[in-house]
């Protein structure tokens, strides 16, 4: 079976990359390339977008038509987008894959309830390497109690979402290590005179400059000892692929939010 994939925000450097991925996979097809309705790129082929040269995809603005005509949902766009475009997959009942960050507490609460009726597997991180990063944080965080714990992630001068939503990703996994919530432990600023580090802080740093596609490292540092644990993203084809592999996956399964966890058999 051919699965026919809509790539939501097409012209974006991830709606790209997506594109190429697909176009390299025997089994998938672009059926609809996405973009809001006063996009400039509407209208042209998306696979001379993504330097592949005419696919015979126009980008189109319809994703009604999209979600009724496509068994998955590639989407690496905007919160309010991912939302909108979660209530389309909820109601044909496709697989919708989000890679989207930046999400609030409200917009996590509509993709919860639109996974009542679709397949949504979301992820701060679509890469093999950046979850099994998150399992080894997970782990060493509740083999080290009483370690402290920084993440440091940078990113390219264009992002515009601090911190990233892999290194959320990561705090989260850090958390859950520990048994705590992330939100009472998290800190994500420090300026002047702050006092001494809280026990059991989970904090977070950001950089932004160039051209840097995702840069993380997580130190956990205890008396006279530290471990740093560190994935640096070299090329978007490392998220396109998993968010490829989540599709694929997500096909046939029962409705409900995921993650890829789920995908790679990390969640036990």
């Amino acid at each position: 079976m051919t699965i026919r994939v809509t790539v939501a925000g097409a012209s974006g450097r991830m709606g790209r990359a997506l594109i190429r991925a697909v176009s390299e996979t025997p089994d998938m097809r672009v059926a609809f390339a996405l973009e809001r309705p006063d996009h400039p790129a509407i209208g042209k082929d998306a696979g001379e977008l993504a330097g592949l040269g005419t696919a015979g995809v126009r980008v189109t603005d319809d994703a009604l038509a999209a979600a009724a005509e496509s068994d998955a949902v590639l989407d690496f766009t905007a919160p309010a987008a991912s939302v909108a475009m979660a209530d389309l997959a909820a109601q044909a009942r496709i697989v919708h894959v989000i890679g989207t960050t930046g999400c609030s507490d409200a917009d996590l609460a509509r993709l919860k309830a639109a996974a009542r009726h679709a397949v949504i597997v979301k992820s701060g991180n679509m890469s093999l390497g950046v979850n099994m990063l998150a399992a080894l944080v997970r782990q060493a965080a509740k083999a080290l109690p009483n370690f402290d714990i920084e993440i440091v992630e940078m990113h390219h001068r264009m992002k515009v979402d601090a911190p990233s939503g892999t290194a959320l990703l990561l705090g989260e996994a850090a958390a859950e290590g520990r048994g705590v919530p992330l939100r009472d432990h998290e800190v994500r600023a420090r300026d002047g005179q702050t006092g001494a580090r809280p026990d059991g802080a989970i904090g977070f740093a950001s950089l932004r400059g160039g051209t840097v596609v995702g840069d993380h490292t997580v130190t956990l540092a205890g008396p006279y000892e530290r471990i740093e644990l560190t994935h640096r993203a070299e090329d978007r084809a490392i998220f396109a692929r998993g968010a490829l592999e989540a599709a694929r996956w997500g096909q046939g399964k029962k409705p409900g939010l995921y993650s890829m966890r789920d995908v790679l058999g990390l969640s036990g």
